[in-house]
């Protein structure tokens, strides 16, 4: 807060939480109409299963809350925090879990909650960890997906959009930890290295 009079207090234009953003990709009420049809499918499959979503933090938090929203069942919520990239825009490969589940999932029909797939390193990494836990099943629903950037092919049973290969902001994905509280999905202004987490 700035006091009238103060010293210093040059009146300059607050910066904008958006000011990063070179375009915008996908609106709010496109993603919130894809998201319903998501929840509507799952709520679908999974009728009288015992459905365990597991959100991959950070990025997925927005869809997370608004997928689980969009399922007419009742369920479960746990999370997992991974790293392939560290402060970079393109994977290092090497991949490490930061937070892992807080319960088994054996015997579980487990659901993934990704926000982007790009590579397919990090998420076939993050697959065959949990496939070794014995699900009953195991399954991944992912915001976005980037087929041109793909390294690794990975199963992947609801997709809410295929992009192009651009560097997307926004609806909780970041540049840097920032943008997450974006509305919308942009495009990061000057596409810094092209890629995603």
């Amino acid at each position: 807060m700035t006091v009238d009079g103060a010293p210093g207090a040059a009146s300059q234009p607050a910066a904008r939480v958006d000011d990063g953003v070179s375009e915008e990709l996908l609106g709010a009420d496109v993603l919130a109409a894809r998201i319903r049809e998501l929840g509507a499918e799952v709520s679908r499959d999974y009728a009288g299963r015992d459905l365990l979503l597991v959100c991959v933090l950070k990025g997925a938090i927005f869809f997370l809350a608004d997928l689980m929203r969009a399922i007419d069942l009742p369920l479960e919520l746990d999370f997992m925090a991974i790293s392939s990239y560290g402060a970079a825009t393109d994977t290092s490969g090497v991949v490490r879990i930061l937070k892992d589940l807080d319960a088994s999932i054996a015997g579980r029909d487990v659901l993934i909650v990704e926000d982007i797939i790009d590579s397919g390193l990090t998420l076939s990494y993050l697959a065959r960890t949990l496939e070794a836990r014995r699900p009953a099943s195991l399954e991944i629903c992912a915001l976005l997906t980037k087929p041109s950037r793909r390294q690794m092919e990975v199963p992947v049973r609801y997709v809410g959009f295929e992009i192009p290969d651009r560097f997307v902001i926004g609806y909780g994905l970041d540049y840097g930890e920032r943008y997450r509280n974006l509305p919308y999905l942009g495009v990061l202004a000057g596409e810094a290295g092209g890629s995603d987490a």
